[in-house]
């Protein structure tokens, strides 16, 4: 399998779980699954690909240039994509369980999981800023913050 090959499936199956996330009833089984199942999978090849690949890879973390020489090559590329799919995943599964648990309408999660999906902490800072907002108005109206 070329590895262009393997970041298309790697993005479809990425793009299949943030729509069972957005759209589908979130049963435990299926956070789960996402969770412990695509996000696993996504860690674990991840891993894989890094202690094959990236010693070889002449990189490093130690300057942009390091980096650029790191990512100049296809499966340690490919390892820096699924460590941004799986992460970007297991972040929106935490947001979306969150909102749950709020009462935060499923329409106005979507498009913070959307954000997250895309834009990965932009979404982030968005839930939290919403968060914050929700809480200092619980607080507020005399309730109990949480």
């Amino acid at each position: 399998m070329s590895w262009d090959h393997a970041f298309g499936l790697a993005n479809l199956a990425a793009m299949a779980g943030w729509a069972v996330l957005i759209l589908l009833p979130r049963w435990q089984r299926i956070v789960d699954g996402l969770r412990y199942g695509l996000v696993g999978a996504l860690a674990l090849t991840y891993a894989g690909l890094v202690m094959v690949y990236f010693a070889g890879s002449g990189g490093g973390f130690d300057s942009i240039a390091a980096v650029r020489t790191l990512f100049a090559s296809d499966p340690v590329l490919l390892a820096g994509w699924l460590h941004y799919l799986a992460f970007d995943l297991f972040v929106g599964i935490w947001i979306a369980e969150q909102a749950d648990a709020l009462g935060l309408s499923r329409w106005l999660q979507a498009p913070i999981l959307v954000a997250t999906f895309m834009f990965g902490p932009l979404g982030l800072v968005v839930f939290l800023l919403w968060k914050g907002a929700y809480g200092a108005r619980t607080f507020l109206a005399g309730g109990v913050k949480s």
